[in-house]
């Protein structure tokens, strides 16, 4: 299916609706030839009832316009000292693209404005280093913008702030989108930049997990590609500060801001954060409330028995879902690498808390995992709740030969003649 088709777009359209994607555009790619089909695509999601907040950067053209005046700006991005004549080329450029998104928002048809939102104050000294006009969004003046949205008008919104005395600062464009995000409860930023998503020991993450993007970052921040870094930090901040998706994708590809969001595969990077923030990696500590809570699936030989040494060897690869801090539900991923496959085991939920989705958030979250790891393709033997897997998870029937040589062996031992169920992951 392609990511256009409207029979694809129209599923996603309850769970969109009068909901805020605040996008945030670099400033070379608002210059691409291909920005023109990004505003079609901005059309399109406005003609869905999705409400959208456009953010733009202007380091290219501050750039562009520094050697064409012989001059060496301080910084290009806003994160560094911004000198008085950094700020003119950053007020030159920003206003001048500000008008071209304007003018191509008008040939879609769409009202649009550029409202001066941002209250900014100076980024100040840090580490002994004044950043002079360099700075920080203190505040998002919510009610403005919550009044263009109400008014069907696009807000545009340059990485310019102003304080009260009529000052204007550079801030970093990324740091812009998440503060508008926050404090108009968006529940996507869409950061639309030259790469293909976050380039991460070389290669492209697909998916990722925010507190795992968090650990990336304290411990093997060099690993990331430095175009970047700065998404993926603000990325993690913006999850953390209760954005629920994150999205990272190459503007100069075709359909790409629809193919993101309107298809299962997408073709950047999505930074997602759990649900509820109730799922979590299980500890040594968990392991009696662990065997507790599935102890009574064991008894009716839904779950097979597991022994407190199984678990703790493998903790690694438990998960549990958490209300109030008191465990409901459970899954479990194990990997197989080798064979690129994965097999989601363990899927509980008390009957106390069943039929609120908990399984089918789990089951997910295993899924994205999998993904993560860079598996092709998933596992689940059940001898009682094959139907849920089924119908809930898309998993497919499957045979012996499906498994691992060494979960086959295991298979063959326990006589529990469980069905096999299969799903590819794209």
């Amino acid at each position: 299916m392609k990511p256009t088709d409207l029979r694809g777009i129209l599923q996603y359209i309850p769970r969109f609706r009068e909901r805020t994607f605040v996008i945030s555009v670099d400033g070379a790619i608002v210059t691409d030839e291909n920005f023109a089909n990004i505003l079609m695509d901005v059309a399109v999601l406005r003609s869905l009832s999705i409400r959208v907040v456009l953010v733009h950067g202007a380091a290219a053209q501050i750039q562009r316009l520094a050697e064409r005046q012989g001059i060496s700006p301080s910084n290009l991005d806003g994160s560094g000292v911004t000198d008085a004549a950094t700020l003119q080329l950053a007020l030159e450029a920003a206003n001048r693209l500000t008008h071209e998104i304007l003018e191509g928002l008008a040939t879609q048809d769409l009202r649009a404005a550029c409202p001066n939102a941002l209250v900014a104050h100076p980024l100040g000294i840090l580490q002994g280093v004044d950043h002079l006009f360099t700075g920080k969004v203190e505040r998002v003046d919510v009610g403005l913008l919550q009044a263009l949205l109400q008014d069907d008008i696009i807000p545009v919104v340059p990485p310019l702030g102003f304080d009260g005395e009529g000052r204007t600062y550079r801030v970093n464009s990324d740091a812009v989108a998440v503060a508008l995000a926050t404090a108009l409860q968006a529940v996507k930023i869409l950061f639309v930049t030259p790469a293909d998503g976050l380039i991460y020991q070389g290669r492209l993450l697909r998916q990722i997990l925010a507190s795992d993007l968090e650990e990336a970052l304290a411990t093997h921040r060099q690993d990331f590609a430095p175009e970047c870094l700065s998404k993926a930090l603000h990325a993690a901040a913006a999850c953390k500060a209760g954005i629920p998706r994150v999205h990272i994708i190459n503007g100069r590809l075709d359909e790409a801001l629809l193919a993101e969001l309107f298809s299962n595969e997408g073709v950047g990077t999505l930074v997602y954060a759990n649900e509820y923030r109730q799922i979590r990696r299980a500890l040594k500590k968990d392991i009696p409330n662990l065997l507790k809570l599935i102890q009574p699936s064991v008894e009716t030989e839904e779950l097979v028995r597991r022994s407190r040494a199984s678990i703790e060897k493998h903790l690694g690869d438990y998960f549990l879902y958490e209300i109030d801090k008191n465990p409901v539900g459970c899954v479990a991923l194990h990997a197989y690498p080798e064979a690129g496959k994965g097999e989601v085991a363990c899927l509980f939920v008390k009957p106390s808390h069943e039929n609120q989705g908990i399984g089918r958030k789990l089951l997910q979250f295993a899924e994205n995992k999998a993904r993560e790891l860079g598996l092709k393709e998933l596992l689940a033997l059940s001898t009682q709740a094959f139907t849920y897997f089924q119908s809930k998870g898309g998993f497919v029937a499957g045979t012996p030969e499906d498994l691992p040589p060494a979960r086959r062996e295991k298979y063959e031992q326990t006589g529990r003649r469980s069905k096999i169920l299969v799903k590819k992951l794209q």
